[in-house]
């Protein structure tokens, strides 16, 4: 740019066309050290310039490019780009006589409410001009998405000429959609397919525009909750390359804790293993521990806003399914450079604990260090060891590994039990899978000594990395677990009311509360029962920069710092670490920290997204595998009642499905929402919670994962009480529900996520 002489007409078009912002004559005329009578030549180019059409002029006296976008705008987000970038483009835009469409970016930190955008939507966003032709856009509120796309099995119902159908996967989408030979797009019947909406709400018609996969594929199951999901499943190829070229991390200033015997303690189908633990007792405190947890270094391998990065943090987490993990790092990270395995060097980062005789954390400090891992063991061999069985590897690591571990480990216990901590026993589901990729078996998960030892080193790392960061006055993104809300509350204690247990009323709960219902019903048929319904009156958890402590595990603060392979917000916590540390390279971007309540809502999405993939692709598996058990009678108990019927889990299985209203007869039922109950207006008969029944297996959809049953028999009912005085049931709160007839209820399921 020559100083001191008026633009040219051509270079004065660049300038304003390049410009970030609209800019006036002012400023045209100090970028260029124009003054006098040169002042009043620029004003001349401009207004003839503005005259042809070639600039526009707005109130503000500042010029841009007439082509250019408004400042706030409509966008339609079209694709995602190989650095992993959601790219939109203008909702009106005419490429004909508008000409190419500029690059517009999403900015994945600056999109407002809690539900990530995708591809399909409609919003309304703020643009930055960041050159020619390229902007970066700020989500201000979402509009909605275009046609909408469906997930169904296709099928060719004979006698139809060919037309076929789709019966959605959503069991809320009561309704099927014919598809045109002309629109099925290839697909074949029993495929899962997408679709979308092709007719108006009478015609009900549909055109394919992908198939998933045949149903008949045991790994469709799993495809299904992937879709209907929207998981992201591939990496972009700039984020693959990035991993690809991943190597050793150099030693420099990392702390050296290679001869140290740090063990790493996983499942058996392990593949990954991203924590490492070890302890030793404390000289200078009789009874005290010094305690390691060593996390993987992701932060030096994932670099903020790199290909990489971006992709991580779209993901938010690692999704797990029974036949596949889709990892939130690609594999050449989490299985190799990120993975401690055994006898190699790997970069950590360390927390360092020391711990009284009682269990409360006295002091702490963080490293970057490498380690060498010892050995990898699995619960299984270390809990064999600890019970006087050790392998041959275990063997010389008694005295200076294992009697250690469980040493700090029953410390740690006796100071969870103290405090109170929330102690439900909800046994975890356990399939395996044959050869052919269906599941074979489903059985109930042992939970043994050593996962809980894993458990209680983790929770204590992740309570000092919260207090680290505020001792550091960095920001930190805090697991938050609130109390549970008032209206949750009040169910609770009108339902454990009906089993004669009693919670206090008017004041604050704690967790030691429910814990004393839990210890009074242990060992009785209601046992499960009340742990799953306590379960569900707890608040969601949630990632937020605001700390409202963590009423589960009974704790001031909470982040979460072990798990940076699948969890994104353990990636951020770590760099807020080594930030707050000095600790070197990958630390946390300066913007980042004003960022931390959107990446709260971004990542809390990501998990709740997750955990419903997963969830339903269990419910599907279950559902195939009880396919082949149509007609076949089985027991379980009511775990939920509704106005529509009963749902069941099954024993042994776990199982769960619903036993619809129509099934109990030709009695009309009333539903007492508060006692958890129906009641027959005529018999007086009563069905409730905890209720054993025996049924026989009407249904089991695998596109769906639903279950239906019939009524064989009533096996034992569960005793019940009047509600205390004082406790107003739902049905008193207002008009009573209507009434539900056994023959005319509709087949509907309805679940929450706590």
């Amino acid at each position: 740019m020559a100083k001191g002489r008026v633009p040219t007409r051509d270079e004065l078009l660049a300038f304003i066309r390049e410009s970030a912002t609209p800019v006036g004559k002012r400023e045209i005329a100090r970028a260029y050290g124009l003054k006098g009578d040169q002042r009043i030549e620029l004003k001349q180019l401009l207004r003839d310039l503005r005259d042809q059409g070639d600039i526009a002029a707005d109130r503000a006296k500042t010029f841009k490019d007439p082509k250019a976008l408004t400042d706030i705008t409509v966008l339609e987000i079209v694709r995602v780009d190989d650095d992993g970038h959601l790219l939109a483009m203008p909702r009106r835009h005419d490429e004909e006589k508008d000409g190419p469409a500029p690059r517009i970016e999403i900015d994945p930190h600056g999109s407002r409410g809690s539900t990530a955008p995708a591809v399909g939507d409609r919003v309304l966003a703020s643009l930055k001009r960041r050159g020619k032709d390229s902007y970066q856009a700020r989500i201000i509120r979402r509009l909605g998405s275009g046609p909408k796309k469906i997930l169904g099995l296709y099928e060719e119902p004979n006698g139809r000429n060919g037309l076929g159908t789709v019966t959605p996967t959503d069991r809320k989408l009561r309704r099927e959609f014919d598809v045109r030979p002309a629109d099925k797009n290839g697909a074949q019947p029993g495929d899962i397919v997408w679709v979308e909406e092709a007719g108006s709400e009478l015609a009900r018609r549909a055109r394919v525009l992908e198939r998933v996969g045949p149903m008949s594929d045991p790994r469709t199951v799993s495809l299904i909750s992937i879709a209907a999901n929207d998981i992201p499943v591939e990496f972009p190829e700039a984020a693959l390359r990035e991993a690809e070229a991943a190597r050793a991390a150099p030693m420099g200033d990392r702390l050296d804790l290679r001869r140290l015997p740090l063990v790493t303690i996983d499942g058996e189908d392990a593949r990954d293993f991203d924590d490492a633990v070890f302890a030793e007792a404390d000289p200078d405190h009789p009874g005290g521990w010094r305690i390691l947890v060593a996390i993987a270094d992701v932060a030096w391998y994932v670099r903020p806003d790199k290909p990489l990065d971006r992709a991580a943090y779209r993901r938010g987490t690692s999704v797990y399914f029974p036949d596949r993990v889709v990892p939130m790092l690609p594999e050449a990270l989490s299985n190799n450079w990120c993975s401690l395995l055994p006898r190699q060097d790997r970069p950590v980062l360390v927390a360092e604990m020391w711990i009284d005789a009682a269990g409360a954390l006295k002091k702490h400090r963080f490293h970057r260090a490498m380690i060498h891992s010892a050995a990898r063991l699995t619960y299984n061999r270390l809990q064999s060891a600890r019970n006087g069985a050790p392998d041959e590897e275990l063997a010389p690591l008694m005295d200076s590994v294992v009697a250690p571990l469980y040493g700090a480990f029953a410390t740690l216990l006796a100071a969870r039990e103290k405090r109170g901590a929330l102690d439900l026993d909800l046994p975890e589901r356990l399939v395996k899978l044959g050869g052919d990729g269906r599941i074979a078996e489903i059985g109930v998960r042992e939970r043994l000594d050593s996962h809980r030892l894993i458990e209680e080193f983790m929770v204590l790392a992740n309570v000092a990395a919260a207090q680290a960061l505020e001792q550091r006055h960095m920001p930190c993104l805090y697991r938050v677990h609130d109390q549970p809300d008032a209206a949750k509350l009040e169910g609770l204690r009108e339902f454990l009311g009906t089993l004669g247990i009693a919670l206090p009323v008017g004041q604050r709960l704690r967790p030691g509360d429910l814990n004393r219902v839990l210890q009074a019903i242990e060992g009785k048929p209601t046992a499960r029962l009340v742990n799953e319904t306590i379960l569900r009156s707890q608040s969601q958890a949630v990632y937020a920069p605001g700390n409202l402590g963590h009423f589960g595990l009974a704790l001031a603060r909470y982040a979460h710092f072990t798990s940076p392979i699948r969890r994104f917000p353990d990636l951020i916590v770590h760099r807020a670490l080594i930030s707050a540390y000095g600790l070197g390279e990958g630390g946390l971007p300066a913007d980042d920290k004003s960022r931390f309540e959107e990446f709260g809502e971004h990542l809390s999405m990501c998990e709740r997204r997750a955990v419903a993939a997963e969830r339903s692709a269990m419910d599907r598996y279950v559902a195939a595998y009880m396919a082949d058990h149509v007609g076949a009678t089985f027991s379980g108990r009511v775990t939920s009642v509704t106005r529509f019927g009963l749902f069941l889990a099954l024993d042994g299985s776990g199982a769960d499905g619903l036993l619809p209203i129509r099934s109990l007869g030709q009695e009309f039922f009333r539903h007492e929402e508060g006692r958890q109950m129906l009641v027959g207006e005529r018999t007086g008969e009563t069905y409730g919670l905890g209720d054993r029944l025996k049924v026989r297996l009407d249904q089991a959809d695998t596109a769906t994962g639903g279950l239906l049953f019939d009524l064989v028999e009533v096996n034992e009912r569960v005793e019940r009480q009047a509600p205390a005085r004082g406790h107003r049931l739902a049905e008193r709160r207002g008009p009573r529900r209507p009434v539900a007839h056994a023959k005319g209820a509709r087949d509907k399921r309805s679940r929450r996520r706590n």
